[in-house]
């Protein structure tokens, strides 16, 4: 059994894109999607829930990018990273060497595949999600 102390305090010293980064590897990892609520909030969707399954699906207007593998060309990818999210040098570097990692969240479908096609011509392997 993991020591909860010693998890609490090395989750509150993360940075908030890494603390995004643990949310999309816990719920990939357990095939989960995190939400917020409790079980009341559960139960009182779940009519809701069931209307919305009724209806034809909405294609999703939000994408993830998330990088998969980096692929041979490390360098090459941690910049077009730093280009697309302005991000420092060190974390752009660590969000590379965490792949699989999420790269943008809940962007618009253009700049998912603009992104998607730019980290691909650089040699990184990645998924395009929809989002929510």
């Amino acid at each position: 059994m993991a020591d909860i102390a010693m998890l609490v305090e090395e989750i509150s010293k993360l940075t908030l894109l890494e603390a995004s980064q643990l949310k999309t590897a816990l719920e990939d990892k357990l095939g989960v999607k995190a939400a917020t609520g409790g079980g009341m909030m559960m139960m009182a969707a779940a009519p809701a829930a069931a209307a919305a399954a009724a209806e034809p699906e909405e294609e999703p207007t939000e994408f993830n990018v998330i990088l998969k593998e980096v692929g041979p060309k490390k360098i090459e990818v941690i910049k077009v990273v730093r280009a697309l999210t302005n991000l420092g040098l060190k974390e752009a570097k660590d969000l590379v060497e965490g792949a699989p990692s999420s790269v943008m969240e809940a962007v618009n479908k253009d700049a998912a595949t603009d992104a998607k096609k730019k980290l691909e011509e650089v040699g990184a392997v990645i998924d395009m999600k929809a989002a929510g």
